[in-house]
C-alpha cells in the first residue's frame, strides 16, 4: 500500500491506496480510521480496481480542526474532491460507512460529474428538505437519543479510557453481543461503554490495536465534531438539494443486528423512492454495525458484484447534474 498526504485549504489529509484500475474511494465513519477497509481494499485491488481510502478529517493521520463548523458538507465533500485532484483521478466510485456513508451520499449529489456510483453501508440516503431527523426526534421528545449526548462539549470524557472503551463500543454495536443487550440508540442503559467480554476481531486482528493506537494519539474531539455539525450539515445541504434524488447506480448494505435499525427502519421500497438507480439492497442477518469486520466475505462479494454490474454504466445525467458548490 502507498500513503499520501494531501493539503486541502490548510487541512492535511492522509490517503492510502492499493491496486490499479478504475478508482474506488472508501470513506469511514465513527469511531474508525482508514484501516477499517483493509479487507475491502485488498478484494477490489485483486479484482482490478484502484482502492483509495482516507482518514477522514478529524481522524487518524489527517488533521482534526477544532471547530465543528469545519465539518460541513462543503468541507467534507471538498476533501473527497481534493483527493481526486491530487491523485489525478477523473472519476471514482464511492463506498461509505456510518458518517462516511452520509459523506458519499452528499458527494454524489454535489458532484455527480466526479462520483459515478455509490455503495452505502449502515446509513442510508435520506432526502433533504423538511425537518431533519434530529429535529423530528426533538419534536417527539426523544432527548435520550445518543447523538444528542455525543454533541455535548464534554462528550470526549466518555471515550477517555481509549484501550477500554473502544473494544467495548465495537462489541456492543456488533452482532456478537446478545440480542436484547446490544447497543440501543434510544436507551442510555444500553450504551456502548458498558463492561464487555474481551473483544478480538477474528477477521482483522490488527484493526482494534491500530484503532486504539490512533485514538490514543488523537483523542475523539474531531470525530465527535461530526455529530456537533449535523444540524449545520443538514441545513447547508438541504437548501440546494431539497427533495433531490441520488440518480447514480447505488447499492445499500445494512446489518440486521445494527442498533440503527431502531431509528432507520430501512426497506428496499423506501430506498428506491430516493435512489432510482438502486441496483440492490442487502440485509445481513446477525451482523451489527461493522459488516466490514463481521462479514467481510459477504460484504466484499456484494461490493464486487456491484462493481461488475455497473462497469458499463455511466453516471446518470452527470454532465447535466454537476454542481458548482464544491470545486
Amino acid at each position: 500500500m502507498k500513503s499520501h498526504y494531501i493539503d486541502n485549504d490548510g487541512v492535511k489529509l492522509h490517503v492510502v491506496e492499493q491496486g490499479e484500475g478504475p478508482v474506488v474511494l472508501f470513506c469511514h465513519g465513527f469511531p474508525s480510521i482508514w484501516s477499517l477497509w483493509r479487507s475491502q481494499m485488498e478484494a477490489v485491488a485483486q479484482a482490478g480496481y484502484r482502492a483509495v481510502a482516507l482518514d477522514m478529517r478529524g481522524f487518524g493521520e489527517s488533521d482534526a480542526p477544532a471547530e465543528a463548523e469545519a465539518y460541513t458538507p462543503l468541507a467534507i465533500v471538498g476533501d473527497l474532491v481534493a483527493v481526486l485532484h491530487h491523485l489525478e483521478i477523473k472519476k471514482a466510485i464511492l463506498v461509505g460507512h456510518d458518517h462516511g456513508a452520509n459523506a458519499v451520499w452528499t458527494a454524489s449529489l454535489m458532484r455527480p460529474d466526479l462520483f459515478s456510483a455509490v455503495f452505502g453501508i449502515s446509513v442510508p440516503f435520506m432526502p433533504m428538505g423538511g425537518p431533519s431527523f434530529l429535529d423530528q426526534l426533538r419534536a417527539a421528545g426523544m432527548d435520550s437519543f445518543y447523538m444528542f449526548d455525543w454533541m455535548r462539549p464534554e462528550a470526549e470524557q466518555d471515550w477517555a479510557e481509549v484501550a477500554t472503551v473502544l473494544p467495548r463500543a465495537y462489541y456492543w454495536t456488533s452482532g456478537l453481543a446478545p440480542e436484547g443487550e446490544r447497543w440501543d440508540p434510544f436507551d442510555p442503559a444500553k450504551n456502548p461503554f458498558r463492561p464487555a467480554p474481551d473483544m478480538v476481531i477474528e477477521n482483522d486482528p490488527e484493526h482494534l490495536p491500530d484503532l486504539i493506537a490512533s485514538f490514543s494519539r488523537t483523542g475523539f474531539h474531531g470525530g465527535l465534531n461530526y455529530y456537533r455539525a449535523l444540524d449545520t450539515f443538514y441545513s447547508i445541504a438541504s437548501r440546494p438539494f431539497s427533495r433531490a434524488l441520488v440518480k447514480q447506480p447505488s447499492f445499500f448494505v445494512m446489518g440486521g443486528a445494527d442498533g440503527l435499525n431502531k431509528l432507520l427502519n430501512v426497506s428496499e421500497q423506501s430506498l428506491r423512492e430516493a435512489l432510482p438507480g438502486l441496483t440492490g439492497f442487502l440485509m445481513l442477518d446477525g451482523v451489527g454495525h461493522w459488516p466490514q469486520l463481521e462479514a467481510p466475505e459477504l460484504l466484499n462479494g456484494a461490493l464486487l458484484d456491484f462493481l461488475r454490474k455497473i462497469a458499463w454504466r455511466p453516471s446518470v445525467g452527470a454532465d447535466q447534474l454537476a454542481s458548482p458548490l464544491v470545486q
